[in-house]
């Protein structure tokens, strides 16, 4: 069984993506956590429901599209820290930076909290809002070390690795699940899955490029880059569902490939910068920037040395809030990379080698050690380049990429702002847009590729020298709204309102984990859980937490180890380990607790087979997720305090300052950082690395809005633009031709298609069901289009039974193995089904709380996971066969060939043993010229020979050819008799 939901992303405007899988026996599975520009937690309702009975959670791209939901289900979603994520290491890598910029860059990434929960979390305590109905409180954001811990619980795979994952605890048995990973040609490290589950082969491909570029090499469908395959892998061939994005179906290729669109995008900067203008280009922050910084970098490399090119005296920034981690973990993941990027990597540590031999200095760089490009992540830097001129006063040519693509959050918005006014600057957007629904929610980039598209207020066309010719789209002094967000610190009633609403929310939180930590819980906080109650509680602190479940000091006790925006007085006796500088606290006419100084007691927890062990300890080297060559999976950060107040520090750990004392600290460990990220030797410091006046309370302010509960505040500005708007298609995703060739390939027995616009998605649909249409009716493939929300059941159209067989009978089975299968033919008599008891699998695995009875002092346990019944299962049974039916049986009975022949095996076998084999069209094999193997399409192998006895090489002992061919097809099938 296998039935599918998009739970975003099909048939919409909206770019985010996430599907869900349930296979048989309820195992469900949760492809990609993905989010859009709006930030709406309304549409993460459906995956908050379903997020309890999730088996595992596998990622794609590092993009927003596909993980940029990922923290915040992480922090807001009690249980979803628990389930199995799995992902290959650039996906890891790049999207904990990718979620770092974007909490650091937009205020709301952390997310509105609903009016009606405030309301009755107010209600609850008796309590109204009555400063502004309208106070739109955000939800605490994940800091950055969070956000570390949370991509650092994700299992790291290489491609083509099959892999076995672990459940969930609230999951059914996996029953031999297998996942791998292949190369999707879309981003770094971007991954077409391949899940097996019984008879189910699915093949989940989102967002990929068959083309290859300059960093990134083509889709794995054909073997990937150099492998000058014409047939798909086996393993992704006739797979039983094919889950396909539709974006992109409507779109032709340019002529002249990657070289074109390149040479277009060059000749455009040229024509602008040479003009002084400013040229700034929206792109994500982690995932296609790559391909962009590449490009750029190595085209100012070559043109520096020309004195006549424009690009000479021109400047090239990448500006975004974390791309310096971003680099660096790019410069370390060359390997997942096209081979061209390998051999130029060595070919540069080759030269550098030579010129220290010669001690010379080195002036060669790798891929990614960039000369021209320089990096941005600060606000100041920014302002002063905009502002920089040459010694006559004249505007210096610039080139700013910036991130991010939608406009709406980062610093693209902000150059945008400065550069609206000039006709001769130009912004270039790289990826086609979709026209919204709703016209109210128009965005930024939506809104200007609306106007490329249109062309209403005249285009600007050019050819230059080479022969290129350019369009650029006037935007004609027309104006834009913008909708500006700023994050404000909460005072007065909407503080105690927030604290309310967070402690009702902890209190839930404490009760689906059973244990009382809210925080990410990883195998490591299993083991030392520093939130267990210690057993010697007095009586009267257990009596006095009696029928105080929202009470929020005990709230606090239980759930919480953090530092959250609570009064003095909620915290208690809490005060002490939470507030520093704290020493003193008046126990007078305290009880229980409350009069005792707070210790956290580390217990650690056994099984029936001894102290539970941490699985992070026997890792390999190459399986560890390090950060700076410290492992991120269950070690905290040296300078991470969210769990050390409170506690003793060690003899040789630093003291580290835990608060901003005052701005000038702040600005230098902000131009630290800015260096440091860098990490580009031969890049001398230029005037945009400079300390600015204005950068220290502006930045203040932002930080402590950022650790204290806050709000947004919303304002409206008009922007008037004369820009020009230009574009090029930078996307890296699939065309209309590739995806009109390669689907027949594939050969899926059901195509799902998802991730477009309804027309681009219901145009493909035709398309496919008529290439794959084609031939005999009983071949014709089921394509399913649907919506959000909408389950398709697209199981594989077999059916299977389970029998039981009798110990006589298996004793007298003959096994053959047909690649990892075993197999066996067996001829028996049907009886009765036997009834058996199954008890639940998941019985031993429940975990069990001890709960006080209200009204009764004995204890009983309770079960916090869902229990079932003792199944009553009927099984049909197979048993020997009497003498006289036997008899008969045997003289019907005729032997079969099991398995599946690949023609290129055979010819690689052929070869071996002296022979020659090539291919003559599509499915023919010619083996000594005299000697034709077909394959048809429903698997039929057909011999044919010109009837002439050919003398065989030496050593071989087969008469002819054509009696080897024979004898090398039967020795790859299994016969059994």
């Amino acid at each position: 069984m296998f039935t599918f939901c998009s739970l975003l992303g099909a048939q919409t405007e909206s770019s985010a993506s996430q599907s869900l899988l349930e296979l048989d026996g309820g195992v469900k599975v949760l492809i990609d956590v993905g989010w859009d520009e709006t930030f709406d937690v309304a549409k993460l309702k459906e995956l908050e429901k379903q997020v309890p009975t999730l088996s595992i959670i596998l990622l794609t791209h590092a993009t927003v599209a596909h993980l940029a939901a990922f923290a915040h289900c992480c922090k807001h979603f009690p249980l979803f820290p628990r389930i199995p994520v799995y992902a290959t290491l650039p996906v890891i890598q790049l999207g904990r930076t990718l979620i770092q910029d974007l909490y650091a860059s937009t205020p709301l990434s952390a997310t509105i909290i609903a009016p009606s929960a405030l309301s009755e979390a107010s209600y609850s305590y008796s309590q109204k809002i009555s400063a502004n109905e309208d106070a739109n409180i955000l939800l605490q954001p994940p800091t950055s070390e969070e956000i570390a811990s949370y991509f650092a619980l994700i299992h790291p795979l290489k491609y083509s690795q099959p892999h076995q994952p672990l459940p969930s605890p609230s999951s059914p048995p996996l029953n031999g699940l297998t996942i791998t990973a292949y190369n999707a040609g879309h981003t770094l490290g971007g991954t077409i899955w391949h899940i097996q589950h019984g008879l189910e082969s699915i093949v989940y491909a989102v967002d990929w490029n068959q083309g290859r570029e300059n960093v990134l090499a083509g889709a794995a469908w054909l073997g990937g880059a150099g492998a000058g395959g014409a047939e798909v892998i086996e393993q992704l061939r006739k797979p039983t569902a094919l889950i396909c994005s539709s974006r992109g179906g409507e779109r032709n290729a340019l002529t002249g490939g990657r070289a074109k669109r390149d040479e277009h995008l060059l000749e455009m900067i040229k024509s602008s910068v040479s003009q002084g203008g400013i040229v700034l280009i929206p792109i994500d922050s982690s995932a296609r920037v790559l391909e962009l910084a590449y490009l750029l970098e190595h085209a100012w490399r070559t043109e520096a040395k020309d004195d006549d090119s424009p690009l000479r005296s021109s400047r090239l920034y990448l500006a975004s809030k974390n791309i310096g981690a971003t680099m660096r973990y790019t410069r370390s993941m060359l390997e997942w990379m096209d081979d061209a990027i390998v051999r130029e990597f060595e070919a540069n540590a080759g030269l550098q080698q030579k010129e220290n031999q010669n001690s010379k200095a080195g002036g060669n760089a790798g891929p990614f050690d960039f000369k021209h490009l320089r990096l941005l992540e600060r606000r100041g830097q920014i302002d002063r380049i905009l502002g920089q001129t040459d010694s006559l006063g004249r505007s210096v040519g610039k080139v700013i990429l910036a991130s991010d693509t939608s406009l709406e959050w980062g610093f693209s918005r902000e150059v945008l702002k400065s550069i609206a006014d000039d006709s001769r600057n130009l912004i270039i957007l790289t990826e086609r847009l979709g026209k919204p629904e709703d016209e109210a929610k128009t965005g930024l980039a939506r809104t200007l590729w609306s106007w490329w598209d249109e062309k209403k207020n005249g285009v600007v066309s050019e050819t230059t020298k080479s022969g290129v010719t350019i369009e650029r789209v006037n935007s004609g002094g027309r104006q834009v709204e913008l909708r500006n967000a700023k994050r404000v610190a909460l005072e007065g009633n909407e503080l105690s309102v927030y604290q309310q609403w967070l402690a009702t929310q902890r209190q839930l939180q404490t009760t689906l984990l059973s244990g009382g930590a809210t925080s990410l819980e990883s195998s490591a906080d299993v083991v030392d859980d520093a939130s267990s109650d210690s057993s010697s509680d007095s009586d009267d602190s257990e009596t006095e937490q009696q029928g105080k479940s929202l009470n929020i000091s005990a709230t606090m006790g239980q759930a919480s180890r953090k530092k959250i925006g609570l009064s003095d007085e909620d915290l208690g006796v809490n005060v002490l380990i939470r507030r520093k500088d704290v020493f003193d606290y008046d126990v007078r006419g305290k009880k229980g607790r409350e009069k005792m100084f707070p210790l956290s007691i580390r217990r650690k927890r056994n099984d029936d087979f001894g102290e539970l062990i941490r699985p992070e300890d026997f890792l390999r080297a190459e399986e560890r997720d390090e950060v700076d060559g410290q492992d991120m999976r269950h070690k905290p950060n040296k300078n991470d305090t969210r769990d050390t107040f409170g506690k003793k520090r060690k003899w040789d750990e630093p003291q580290h300052d835990r608060q901003m004392t005052n701005g000038d600290s702040k600005r230098q460990h902000t131009n630290r950082n800015q260096r440091d990220s860098i990490d580009i030797p031969d890049m001398p410091p230029g005037p945009e690395d400079e300390p600015s006046e204005d950068e220290g309370p502006s930045a203040i302010d932002e930080a402590i809005a950022e650790s204290s509960p806050s709000c947004v505040v919303f304002s409206t500005e008009f922007l008037i633009l004369n820009l020009r708007i230009g574009f090029v298609d930078f996307a890296g995703l699939h065309d209309k031709r590739s995806l009109q060739m390669l689907i027949p390939l594939i050969a899926p027995r059901k195509l799902i298609l998802v991730g477009g616009m309804k027309d681009e998605t219901l145009a493909l649909a035709t398309d496919c069901r008529r290439l794959l249409g084609k031939g005999e009716s009983e071949s014709a493939v089921d394509v399913y289009t649907p919506q959000v929300g909408d389950w398709v059941d697209a199981s594989v159209d077999t059916n299977a039974w389970a029998v039981r067989l009798t110990s006589a009978l298996v004793k007298g089975l003959t096994w053959q193995n047909v690649k990892d299968l075993r197999i066996a033919t067996v001829t028996a008599r049907l009886e009765s089904g036997v009834v058996v008891t199954e008890p639940d699998a998941e019985e031993s695995h429940k975990k069990q709380k001890l709960l006080k009875s209200d009204d009764d002092d004995s204890i009983q346990p309770k079960e916090l996971v869902r229990t079932s019944p003792t199944a009553q299962v009927e099984i049909p049974t197979l048993d020997i066969l009497p003498s006289n039916m036997a008899s008969a049986t045997r003289s019907v009975a005729q032997p079969l060939q099991v398995g599946d022949l690949r023609l290129a095996d055979l010819r690689k076998i052929m070869l071996a043993s002296s022979h020659t084999a090539e291919f003559k069209g599509e499915g023919t094999l010619l083996i000594d010229s005299s000697v034709i193997v077909r394959k048809t399409g429903t698997g039929r192998i057909e011999v044919e020979s010109i009837g002439l006895a050919t003398s065989m090489g030496p050593g071989t002992g087969y008469g002819s050819t054509f009696y080897a061919v024979k004898s090398m097809i039967y020795q790859g099938l299994a016969v059994v008799k």
